[in-house]
């Protein structure tokens, strides 16, 4: 070990004090975003960190110490002030991206969720009685005019499945095909919500196949429901069959039992389930004699994350009845976003749900801001740019294989860049651009990207082929 001045160069005897930490000139940008009490603590952390690291491995003393804690001090005061959570531009084709947050809300809603946002509303009061209300009435009666049937909005669709299974059959058996046990996302399956309700799995059939005499066989004095479930993220083909959803509510009629159907997207029009390959609109399920239907509020319905609950009165009455029902019940924000989605659908000015508006997106119209767009960024220096045919995805888990042609813009980068490397420096500018890699290119599909971010989206690219600087 060095010496100096006759004694041993301890590295944490160099680490600089708060005080010190607090007097230097970095500290005043730091103070001006956060009190100083605040500040004290992240510089007391920073310093603290930097004494584990050092203890841990000598060797990686710092040759300025106090610039080294500063630069800690830098980035943590930045993670308190900043939002973690900012816009994205999705050039990925994914309409219904769910690590992006699904369905973009359309104008009517932002501006409902704006208007209430900042300020006191009725979520629960009765204006012209002047007293207590329900938050039910702002969506349901919509959601009864769109469905016939009555509905209720929970915070997602598992919630929804999760408190129906809880009222309708916990500490009973609910037959379900084997089948339709999926997984829906972030490792939450159906078996793992059915034993959270307290309701016990009845599997019948097999993988692939499942006919009705097998749920006909799997009845007994336990038996609670019937539950069929919409395929989310995969599809089997070939030998594959299960019961019409008629012969379902046929069989649960007969055995006076409710019919429960998860439905996933929430498909609220008729032509758009045409368009869409299995997925059954939901009105008309409830029409076939369905008693209770779930589904999402932010993927084909277009509007924020919730769960809807519709069907038969009385056991839509019950459901809210649960003590459960409170605990996932949404706040004003979401009843102000889904009930303005819902007014446009009722007006029949679906083109203002951004959702939908993006899958009619003709594609001679991208095809045309594809190539401005390449046009673009070939004025910019950026050579390797050509439009080539592709498909986007609807996304959103339950229409997986669901595929719409568009043109796509494919950027080759700098000579020498790899497309991962593009790709990373397209997540790395602000903001961030989300884009996909095929056969060593990135492509960006402009079917995600409104107009009005097309600036952006020119700026990233140039900032992402732009070569780094590398430090002395």
């Amino acid at each position: 070990m060095s010496k100096r001045n006759g004694e041993s160069s301890d590295p944490l005897r160099a680490l600089p004090g708060v005080d010190l930490v607090l007097q230097s000139p970095a500290a005043a940008p730091w103070l001006e975003r956060l009190p100083r009490e605040r500040v004290t603590d992240l510089v007391r952390e920073a310093i603290g960190d930097l004494r584990e690291s050092l203890i841990a491995d000598a060797s990686q003393t710092p040759e300025d110490p106090l610039r080294a804690v500063a630069a800690r001090v830098d980035t943590l005061v930045q993670s308190l002030s900043d939002s973690s959570l900012r816009p994205v531009i999705n050039a990925s084709g994914v309409i219904l991206h769910t690590n992006l947050g699904r369905a973009p809300l359309g104008q009517p809603a932002v501006e409902a969720v704006r208007s209430i946002a900042g300020g006191y509303c009725n979520l629960e009061y009765d204006v012209e009685q002047g007293r207590r209300g329900r938050r039910d009435v702002h969506c349901g009666s919509l959601l009864e005019r769109l469905l016939g049937a009555p509905a209720l909005v929970v915070n997602n669709n598992a919630a929804a499945i999760f408190l129906v299974l809880h009222e309708l059959a916990r500490d009973g058996e609910v037959i379900v095909s084997r089948g339709e046990l999926v997984e829906i996302g972030d490792g939450f399956r159906i078996p793992d919500i059915l034993e959270a309700s307290q309701a016990r799995l009845r599997e019948v059939g097999s993988t692939n196949r499942t006919n009705l005499d097998d749920y006909r066989d799997a009845l007994g004095e336990r038996t609670r429901a019937l539950l069929r479930i919409h395929p989310s993220n995969f599809k089997q083909v070939g030998f594959t069959g299960r019961p019409a959803i008629e012969q379902l509510v046929a069989l649960a009629k007969s055995a006076s039992l409710p019919l429960i159907e998860d439905l996933g997207s929430g498909c609220l029009t008729d032509h758009l389930a045409e368009g869409i390959e299995g997925e059954p609109p939901v009105a008309r399920s409830i029409k076939a004699g369905v008693s209770l239907v779930t589904f999402s509020g932010d993927k084909l319905l277009g509007g924020p994350q919730a769960g809807i609950i519709a069907g038969d009165a009385g056991l839509v009455a019950r459901v809210r009845r649960n003590p459960l029902f409170r605990a996932l019940r949404v706040g004003k924000l979401t009843v102000a976003a889904l009930e303005a989605t819902l007014r446009s659908y009722v007006a029949g000015r679906e083109d203002e749900i951004p959702a939908l508006r993006l899958m009619r997106a003709p594609a001679n119209v991208l095809r045309s801001r594809a190539h401005r767009l390449a046009q673009r960024l070939a004025e910019h220096g950026i050579s390797g740019c050509s439009v080539v045919d592709g498909e986007s995805l609807l996304g959103g888990g339950s229409t997986p294989m669901q595929r719409v042609p568009s043109p796509l813009v494919a950027v080759e980068g700098r000579p020498g860049q790899t497309a991962a490397h593009l790709e990373s420096g397209l997540r790395s500018h602000d903001p961030a651009v989300v884009a996909r890699i095929e056969k060593n290119r990135v492509l960006l599909d402009l079917r995600t990207v409104p107009e009005a971010q097309e600036d952006e989206l020119v700026a990233a690219v140039i900032h992402a082929t732009r070569p780094r600087q590398t430090g002395a």
